[in-house]
């Protein structure tokens, strides 16, 4: 059953050192901006961290990189114009990365949210992201072989959450909210509104309360860089 709490801060007191986390975002759209800052105020170190970027400017996921708490990156957009904290931990070695296509990285999450186990995809067999992968021929195309990603705890961002732990979420701040929701032992929301039970029309809810662990509403103008897209 979801839990509401009332701070961010208590929302992640239980992350540990070491954890693998799944963050949502598609840059600073969805970015769970408030958890992020609570998980710096927590504390956790050694984090392997799955997102779609590896941070933009000096906040969220490239303030908790600066706060020297990320061991490993997993995502598919390491650099852009403003990822100027990440490039400076991964130029001196301070960091871990490894890059995956961005359909792999959804697919990988959704085997693991689904119990599937490893799968075979054709995206980049013969180059430099197989190395070391089983690679397989098929109908005379090769594939590689992809694992499954599963963690210990998601934070996501959502529009809206019911009493139940029922989401919605706001136009391209969706992005990888649902799929991540699916692939965590610890599923972690912020919103900016919690709805009593039978409030959201069902037609139109993404997430099910049933993947939802906590939820916490955070003030609108604290995310509105990351779902006002």
């Amino acid at each position: 059953m979801v839990t509401l709490v009332e701070t961010s801060d208590e929302a992640v007191e239980d992350v540990r050192d070491g954890a693998t986390l799944l963050v949502g975002g598609f840059g600073l759209a969805g970015m769970p901006l408030e958890l992020i800052d609570a998980l710096i105020r927590q504390g956790a170190m050694g984090l392997t961290v799955v997102s779609n970027n590896a941070g933009n400017g000096d906040v969220g996921l490239a303030a908790l990189l600066a706060a020297g708490r990320v061991r490993k990156m997993i995502c598919s957009f390491p650099r852009q114009a403003d990822s100027y904290v990440f490039d400076a931990l991964y130029r001196a070695r301070r960091i871990e990365l490894e890059v995956v296509p961005q359909g792999t990285l959804v697919e990988r999450m959704r085997a693991g949210g689904a119990g599937i186990g490893p799968f075979y995809c054709p995206t980049g067999a013969g180059t430099a992201l197989a190395a070391g992968k089983e690679a397989r021929v098929f109908g005379g195309r090769e594939y590689v072989l992809e694992h499954p990603i599963t963690a210990d705890a998601a934070l996501i961002s959502a529009h809206r959450a019911d009493a139940m732990g029922n989401l919605v979420y706001r136009k391209t701040a969706r992005n990888f909210g649902p799929v991540m929701a699916t692939a965590a032992r610890l599923v972690i929301v912020q919103v900016t509104q919690v709805v009593p039970a039978g409030a959201l029309d069902s037609e139109v809810i993404v997430t099910p309360g049933i993947y939802v662990d906590r939820v916490v509403r955070v003030q609108a103008a604290a995310v509105a860089a990351g779902t006002e897209c």
